[in-house]
């Protein structure tokens, strides 16, 4: 099939279209801010307000990010993988305004913790207390103990939800939106 000038220029157009408005859209979503391990990049999405304010205000800001706890750290596929996919799923419940009030870790997000916890407190776990002798599956299993089961309060307090964290101070972020296409908008509004 041979293409005309003219129908070359309109593909050409309508491509520059799609790329600059997936490029926006991806822009506005702060998608880059993902690519960080920046904590202020989980509340992008307003439903994580609660567990950053928080894990704000517990020993673990001090020293570990979201990612060094609710990402595997064995090797970078693993790492970039489940947070792809995390994120994903995360997109598709906000999407579908399917949030729940009280967020819970699923399976596989559960072992990716506990893997983190016994990996950032080898030495106690191994030298004094010998928990870390168990992984999330065999603590399913009935042969121990998830670390959260005696460290409830660890780094998200007791209780949290959407509801629970009045008056929780987060770093929300600037809106992407830029300063031309806000005028734009405002103009359509008078």
């Amino acid at each position: 099939m041979v293409f005309s000038k003219k129908q070359k220029m309109i593909g050409i157009v309508l491509m520059g279209i799609i790329v600059g408005a997936g490029g926006l859209f991806l822009y506005m979503l702060r998608a880059h801010s993902y690519l960080t391990d920046e904590p202020s990049a989980c509340v992008n999405c307003h439903i994580m307000t609660p567990y950053y304010a928080t894990w704000m205000h517990s020993s673990h800001s001090r020293d570990a990010t979201c990612n060094d706890c609710h990402v595997p750290h064995d090797n970078l596929v693993s790492k970039w993988f489940f947070k792809g996919k995390d994120g994903m799923n995360h997109v598709s419940v906000f999407l579908a305004k399917g949030e729940p009030q009280v967020i819970q870790a699923h399976e596989a997000s559960s072992q990716v913790i506990m893997n983190n916890c016994i990996r950032c407190h080898t030495q106690l776990n191994t030298e004094f207390v010998k928990t870390g002798r168990i992984d999330y599956m065999m603590s399913q299993a009935g042969a121990g103990k998830a670390c959260w089961d005696c460290h409830r309060d660890v780094p998200h307090g007791g209780k949290n939800s959407l509801s629970g964290t009045p008056g929780a101070i987060a770093p929300y972020p600037a809106s992407p939106v830029p300063a031309w296409l806000k005028k734009i908008m405002t103009n359509r509004k008078q």
